[in-house]
């Protein structure tokens, strides 16, 4: 009877036990706020790292499973540290009762009883070395094992193990280290990743190189005296060096990862749809070409799929790190010079307005007080509307627009998902806008442009697979989208490509922009696979005089083109109800000229020639001559008879006036007004900087 009551009180008393822990372990749980305030990461479509980002403590402690991480790593790991780790509760006790029989033989510690499961919850809650913070610690380990499996106690310490300076956790070390994930490792590596969170910074390899090569060499004679590795293999792993020297982090894509972490708690995994190997492709291509010029030249580059309009590279800046390197050069508004031409052809296209086939008299043309004119400042006289869009005529272009209508054409960009800003607080929609005379970035230039692929249709570009599906916006028909596609594939090529890059593995619809001042050189190209959108300039806005869409963008356009897989050669096939005709005269009578609109509206009628400054450009920058006779040289356009030119308010001598041509002697560096007048009273002014 008694000894059935000591039975029942020892029950009864291991029961309150349970209980009294239960109750402790619920009321006081581990805190793992260390292991959740992890980095940020940013990956491609196949998970590989892009861009990482500190945590909020300034340390990289990025995210990290058992199961990315080298089996070698783990089993070393393990049989240094930890060797039952797979089957203890999270305390050893045969560790425990080795480590004290050590201590008492011995006089002195010979060997720790901590367990890995310890170390994590030192890790998570850092406490004094102590005979009290190791019972927490013993505590805490326990209560680790009840919560989580082993694997996720493991990916805990790869995550915050310390390995010196703000390097935290396995694959934040092996990226700074080995310049590589630790998904695979040398012998030498995971030894050197065993051995330098036991002293993180007296065996730093990029300080202090010996105390490192000595830390893991006495790794891998521990393992060699346990069974885990071979004489042999120890003793090659032995002879390799460590590192020299810290890698920095990756960083592709970094405008882009910046963006998506600022939307991420700390820890987010951020999946992009980027092709990381294009990624890198395309940004060595950036940082070549930006390195040719002298002039703080940048650019940008944005690739997308055209099936799923999901971005596939995006390169907003050539440097970085350079001057302005900050700067998003695909969300940055800029004037899109001519790029936005195809979109009102294809709207009078749909419209029946007009047909690529269409005849047009490109001469002299006002449209209210507006006359615009070509690049070249001449004219091209009869031309048929495919010609004038693909040669980028300027008064055809204004003419579509003028039918059209400026507000009708901008409430369909806009409807479509193109964000344009206007000049000026009261400006809206107006006839320059299809000459430049508006704000829109690359990336919807590209979204646009991408709807030539599918018919007309307009979608949302993507960064993130699996988002949900935007809205779908009608830009024109399918016969107006392939009447558009179709011209632009014969766009003239830049001078020296002939049919080289890019276009021999697919046909590319292409179209080149300048913006007033030469402040903006674009290239906009679709192919059956792919839409390509290049920006060229300076980010502060300023001009680079002679630097065109044409031979500044194209080239680019075209070895960009020629880094994707290949496609078709075909060219796309034409609608059933498109109007394929060999010749104007085939085309119903309605379709064979277009007529300005002389109604109500513009009242848009032939007009003289307006008077123009053609060099230098209002705003430029020019280089003061260095040799022959120390004469700068002006140029004007259009304009009446006999033409008088002043510069800061003091006429020229009339023998320095040639025809349009007019020549200039600075005395040094500053800023000049240059202005010519016609025998009519027309002026025009343009101010410049002068520069040695």
């Amino acid at each position: 009877m008694r000894l059935q009551r000591r039975h029942t009180w020892m029950i009864g008393a291991l029961g309150a036990l349970v209980l009294l822990l239960a109750a402790a372990d619920h009321l006081c749980p581990p805190d793992l706020a260390r292991g959740h305030d992890l980095s940020i990461v940013v990956s491609d479509a196949q998970g590989a790292m892009l861009r990482p980002f500190l945590a909020r403590d300034q340390r990289w402690r990025l995210p990290v499973s058992a199961d990315a991480v080298d089996p070698r790593y783990l089993e070393m790991l393990k049989a240094y540290e930890d060797q039952r780790f797979d089957r203890h509760p999270g305390v050893d006790m045969f560790a425990i009762v080795r480590a004290l029989g050590q201590l008492a033989g011995s006089g002195h510690v010979v060997s720790g009883a901590s367990t890995l499961t310890m170390q994590t919850a030192r890790l998570l809650e850092p406490r004094p070395r102590t005979v009290g913070s190791k019972i927490i610690e013993a505590l805490r380990a326990v209560q680790l094992e009840l919560r989580y499996s082993k694997r996720e106690i493991l990916g805990l310490y790869l995550s915050l193990a310390p390995f010196g300076g703000n390097l935290e956790g396995v694959r934040a070390a092996s990226l700074a280290y080995f310049g590589k994930e630790p998904r695979r490792l040398t012998l030498s590596e995971a030894a050197l990743l065993v051995a330098l969170p036991q002293s993180p910074e007296r065996q730093r390899p990029d300080r202090h190189p010996q105390a490192a090569r000595t830390g893991r060499d006495k790794v891998l004679a521990r393992l060699v005296e346990r069974g885990a590795v071979t004489a042999k293999d120890a003793a090659e792993a032995m002879e390799d060096p460590v590192p020299a020297r810290r890698l920095a982090m990756p960083q592709r894509a970094p405008h882009l990862s910046y963006l998506l972490s600022t939307r991420a708690v700390p820890g987010a995994l951020i999946r992009t749809t980027l092709d990381g190997s294009l990624q890198s492709a395309l940004e060595a291509l950036a940082r070549r070409a930006a390195a040719l010029e002298s002039d703080g030249m940048n650019l940008a580059i944005l690739v997308v799929e055209n099936d799923t309009r999901a971005v596939k590279a995006y390169v907003a800046n050539a440097n970085f790190s350079g001057p302005a390197g900050h700067i998003d050069m695909i969300r940055a508004v800029r004037s899109p010079g001519s790029t936005l031409k195809p979109f009102v052809y294809g709207m009078a296209f749909d419209d029946l307005a007009a047909h690529p086939m269409t005849l047009f008299e490109d001469r002299p043309t006002l449209f209210g007080d507006y006359a615009p004119r070509n690049f070249d400042r001449g004219y091209q006289g009869t031309v048929t509307l495919g010609d004038a869009l693909r040669y980028s005529l300027n008064v055809p272009a204004v003419a579509m627009l003028d039918r059209i209508g400026p507000p009708r054409f901008a409430a369909r960009l806009q409807s479509a998902g193109a964000r344009l800003q206007f000049p000026g607080k009261l400006a809206g929609p107006s006839l320059p806008m299809i000459l430049g005379g508006v704000g829109v970035t690359l990336s919807d230039l590209t979204m646009l442009y991408a709807g030539l692929s599918e018919g007309g249709i307009v979608r949302p570009l993507t960064v993130i697979p699996g988002d949900t599906p935007a809205p779908r916006s009608k830009l024109f028909g399918p016969v107006a989208a392939w009447y558009v596609r179709d011209v632009l594939i014969d766009s003239p090529l830049p001078g020296g490509f002939g049919q080289a890059r890019g276009l021999k593995r697919r046909p590319i619809a292409f179209k080149t922009g300048t913006s007033y001042g030469f402040r903006d050189a674009w290239s906009l190209g679709v192919s059956q696979k792919y839409s390509v959108g290049i920006w060229v300039g300076r980010p502060d806005g300023s001009t680079r005089p002679g630097h065109i869409g044409r031979n500044s963008a194209a080239p680019l356009l075209l070895q960009v083109f020629d880094k994707l897989p290949d496609e078709p050669l075909s060219r796309p096939q034409a609608p059933a109800d498109a109007i394929v005709v060999a010749a104007t005269r085939d085309l119903p009578r309605a379709l064979q000229h277009f007529a300005v609109n002389r109604a109500a509206g513009s009242g848009a009628r032939v007009a003289a020639a307006p008077l123009e400054i053609a060099f230098p450009p209002d705003g430029a920058t020019v280089a003061l001559p260095a040799t022959g006779d120390g004469l700068l040289a002006f140029r004007a356009a259009g304009g009446k008879g006999t033409l008088y030119w002043m510069v800061n308010g003091a006429p020229l001598d009339t023998a320095r006036i040639v025809g349009r041509r007019a020549y200039w002697h600075p005395a040094g560096p500053g800023f000049a007004r240059v202005t010519v007048i016609d025998a009519a009273g027309q002026q025009a002014s343009a101010n410049v900087r002068l520069i040695h």
